[in-house]
């Protein structure tokens, strides 16, 4: 069974976490992973940049993957919010449980 991962980055901890609880509250993912900290190296505005920030992996439905990346993006306060997604092979089991858990 398939279910998209979506990826994104926060510039804090309890900004990962509201905005998790937010996209679960809304059906849009069934569970989030909010991981320890790490630092990020880019270029912004012809600047290099190091910064603090706290990734978490959505787990969701493929069909409601770009609905998640979307409000994602939205509530997000980054000018560009760093999301990425893919799909992935997962149990029988895990994947009825996503799927029942972002259902429209």
């Amino acid at each position: 069974m398939r279910l998209a991962i979506v990826y994104a980055l926060f510039g804090d901890r309890a900004a990962a976490e509201a905005t998790a609880t937010r996209m679960i509250e809304a059906g849009l993912a069934a569970c989030a992973n909010v991981q320890a900290p790490c630092l990020s190296i880019f270029r912004w505005e012809g600047t290099m940049e190091r910064a603090e920030e706290t990734p978490v992996l959505f787990k969701t439905a493929p069909a409601r993957r770009d609905a998640l990346m979307a409000a994602l993006a939205h509530a997000h306060d980054y000018a560009v919010p760093a999301i990425s997604s893919w799909e992935a092979e997962t149990t029988a089991d895990y994947g009825a449980w996503v799927a029942g858990m972002t259902a429209d």
